[in-house]
């Protein structure tokens, strides 16, 4: 199978259609739920950490029950959490690149790094979390 059937394959599929969706609500929850957390404390990168973590989790749920029909584990969560450490690191280089050395807009450099982590997120998530090939 030739690199562009691979990427058929993995990414013209419901899977990736539900996972992006899903992608949408998560980051709604964590950012909804960050700024609840804002009223508590002033604290904002406390606040974005805890919607990170708590978007985290419902997006694990939605992940294990809507997208790969798999009973929620532990082990299984830590390794949706480790799937998204590339994503990070992705996500932190392309707004280095693109902001602080390009100049672009904050809000285009912010919109490349989450198109461009997609992909990489994605197959973290179905092949180390869910085992899926």
């Amino acid at each position: 199978m030739n690199i562009i059937d691979k990427a058929k394959h993995h990414f013209l599929t419901k899977e990736f259609f539900l996972f992006l969706v899903i992608g949408c609500i998560n980051t709604f929850n964590g950012t909804f739920i960050a700024w609840l957390c804002s009223y508590l404390t002033p604290y904002n990168n406390l606040n974005f950490n805890i919607g990170y973590i708590m978007g985290n989790i419902i997006a694990y749920w939605m992940n294990s029950v809507i997208i790969f029909h798999e009973k929620l584990s532990l082990g299984r969560y830590v390794k949706f959490f480790i799937s998204y450490v590339p994503n990070y690191i992705i996500q932190n280089i392309i707004v280095l690149i693109f902001y602080n050395w390009l100049d672009f807009p904050p809000v285009v450099s912010y919109l490349l790094a989450a198109i461009l982590g997609i992909p990489v997120t994605f197959l973290m998530v179905k092949i180390f979390a869910f085992g899926r090939k």
